[in-house]
């Protein structure tokens, strides 16, 4: 079995649980994080790494939602969730390295605590970018290296375990990823000893 393999049963299994356990995170940590980042969202809409639809309730009436995520038992509970909410949503299992999409084909791609997990950050990053139009917004939030130096250590503890058991990082930062993009940054936030940092940047061409 490959690590890829590996990582996508575990987000199968993990499925069941997720949603009760970013809840406590969404409550102490996180905050408004979900709403700040899908109030945001117009147009013809990307979700990466959508999990369990955790999202859905967030978005403004209007937008054209399409969510992608690599896990299917996390896609079957999103669809629930969206017909629970009256939401219609085109749902894509695939891989955030490949996304499935051509070039140039949303208004917002939307990624919500997605990029700790994902093998390869800035493939996934670059491939955002490449779906998205001119002028097109890139809204990220996530869990990253906290500002305080003792706090980054107790995460590098953290990984030890997480990173082998299912690709979950602690320490990246998803906006110097952005930066290396050439992406203007047009709105950042960071909070929580620097734990928690959200974004939103602009396709200029």
């Amino acid at each position: 079995m490959t690590k890829a393999e590996r990582w996508n049963r575990y987000w199968d299994r993990k499925s069941a649980s997720y949603d009760a356990e970013m809840g406590v995170w969404d409550r102490r940590l996180f905050g408004d994080s979900r709403a700040w980042a899908c109030g945001q969202a117009s147009g013809d809409v990307l979700e990466v790494a959508a999990g369990t639809g955790l999202n859905l309730a967030c978005y403004p009436d209007g937008v054209t939602l399409t969510a992608l995520d690599l896990s299917s038992a996390m896609l079957d509970l999103a669809r629930t969730r969206a017909r629970d909410l009256g939401r219609v949503v085109t749902f894509r299992q695939g891989s955030a390295h490949e996304l499935p999409f051509a070039e140039a084909s949303f208004d917002t791609v939307v990624c919500t605590f997605g990029l700790c997990a994902i093998p390869d950050p800035a493939a996934a990053v670059g491939e955002m970018k490449r779906v998205l139009r001119p002028g097109g917004r890139l809204i990220l939030v996530d869990h990253v290296a906290s500002s305080s130096w003792v706090v980054r250590g107790m995460q590098w503890l953290v990984e030890l375990a997480s990173v082998p058991l299912a690709g979950e990082h602690f320490r990246r930062r998803p906006l110097r990823l952005v930066e290396a993009l050439g992406l203007p940054v047009e709105r950042r936030e960071r909070f929580k000893l620097g734990l928690v940092e959200r974004l939103v940047a602009r396709k200029v061409s």
